[in-house]
């Protein structure tokens, strides 16, 4: 019997939770819609968590896996990430508010029911139990509705940039050292990435008595580039693609998020090699 990772023609290093050992023993790449972007960006499921992809790579450098020695030197690791974040915009579009109306409540299946993005419907189960945080409920027999509440929205928000503040306040001294005001813009900064400019966003910083124009600063500062948009999941054209002044201003640890456009759910082992198990 030919096993999965024999065949095939490239090598990428993923460093992340092994679905082999969960119940299930299967994890599966999705599309989903980047919730910052709107665009088409790859994500992790495995035994129901969902995680983000992070692409690294040093100018130097390569992989020894086993007998195998993967040049590149480049590798990807799938970092938890909480789900509300990701389908926080899905559910603001199902509610089809208008002006102070709260909106509708819908059924879950109708509101992950994503034309192009078929990956939704594999985060039912998630969605269930992550979003009644965020959301109303109601139940009629054995069926839910949910709505987004925009209260428990921000108390959420609230929650974690607190949460978050706190956490990156104990990672060094230079964080520590920092004002509470620009310790606050940071973390907020963080959230950002994940958070559309209206309203959440700029009601967050309103709240938080912050300028939107700070935040941004911040974010900036932190040196994170996002090319969920790129064509080429296995490759580093982040990198490839840059002049030589580029090249310069690119920091030696850098992340960077790097996603391919997917049509459909795929098997993890469609996609990656056990590269220390390959025939030589």
């Amino acid at each position: 019997m030919e096993n999965w990772w024999e065949g095939s023609s490239e090598t990428r290093l993923l460093v992340a939770p092994d679905s082999a050992a969960t119940e299930k023993g299967v994890g599966h790449f999705l599309s989903l819609r980047h919730p910052k972007s709107g665009k088409a960006t790859c994500y992790l499921v495995v035994e129901e968590k969902l995680f983000e992809l992070q692409w690294f790579k040093l100018p130097y450098g390569s992989w020894f896996l086993g007998d195998y020695v993967h040049e590149d030197g480049c590798h990807y690791t799938a970092t938890p990430v909480d789900p509300v974040f990701i389908i926080l915009p899905i559910f603001e579009e199902a509610r089809m508010k208008k002006g102070d109306e709260p909106g509708k409540f819908r059924q879950l299946d109708e509101i992950l029911f994503i034309n192009g993005y078929p990956g939704y419907q594999h985060l039912l189960s998630i969605a269930e139990k992550s979003m009644q945080v965020v959301c109303e409920v109601k139940e009629i027999g054995s069926t839910r509705f949910f709505r987004l509440d925009d209260t428990k929205v921000f108390a959420w928000l609230s929650y974690k940039v607190h949460q978050l503040k706190q956490t990156m306040g104990t990672l060094d001294k230079n964080y520590a050292a920092r004002a509470e005001k620009e310790l606050l813009a940071d973390a907020v900064s963080i959230m950002g990435e994940y958070l559309l400019d209206e309203p959440w966003l700029k009601n967050l910083c309103d709240s938080l008595k912050l300028n939107l124009e700070d935040v941004g600063e911040a974010a900036h500062k932190q040196n994170y580039q996002d090319v969920a948009d790129t064509n080429d999941f296995g490759s580093p054209v982040a990198l490839q693609g840059k002049s030589g002044a580029d090249k310069k201003a690119s920091k030696v640890g850098r992340q960077v998020k790097k996603a391919k456009v997917e049509t459909d759910s795929q098997n993890i082992k469609e996609m990656f090699t056990r590269a220390s198990r390959r025939a030589r």
